[in-house]
């Protein structure tokens, strides 16, 4: 293993960024943590892989020599998970679903509150009665004719 801490800090610190960046990346692209679209959380795994396959070949795998040390690599991590930080601070403050439009009772029944016709009273026209749409403008009434009284048929001539 190539981190000594006594030897070469800078390098091990190095390493461990790298790995801790890559982990953490890859642990906000797999589980979502900030409700991410799939095309940011492909770009989370993919990066976080790099990092941390890096960290592993400089740890494990390097075997000395001339190495550069790229500290801007580290912007990339850092805004993809201002990223996800913003996408859920976003979501946790996005407006609820709107609410269901209010219960339009069957027309054939009186408004809430109406009043059934008192006995003796004549049907309105067409036997219902007819609640106005609330999104209508109410239309003047037309008069009605007068209805005529009711006759019995009369019996068979015969």
């Amino acid at each position: 293993m190539n981190l000594d801490f006594d030897v070469d800090p800078l390098f091990s610190w190095y390493v461990v960024l790298l790995a801790f960046s890559g982990i953490a990346l890859l642990v906000i692209g797999a589980i979502n943590v900030g409700g991410l679209k799939v095309g940011w959380r492909a770009l989370n795994v993919l990066v976080g892989l790099g990092f941390t396959g890096y960290a592993y070949y400089l740890a494990f795998v390097f075997e000395g020599g001339t190495y550069a040390i790229f500290f801007k690599a580290f912007i990339l991590p850092v805004l993809l998970i201002i990223n996800a930080v913003k996408a859920a601070v976003t979501r946790s403050q996005a407006p609820a679903a709107p609410a269901a439009p209010p219960f339009q009772p069957n027309a054939q029944y009186p408004p809430q509150g109406g009043q059934y016709p008192q006995q003796g009273a004549p049907y309105p026209q067409g036997g219902q009665y007819q609640q106005p749409s609330p999104y209508q403008a109410a239309a003047p009434a037309a008069p009605a004719a007068p209805a005529a009284p009711y006759q019995p048929p009369a019996p068979p001539q015969g």
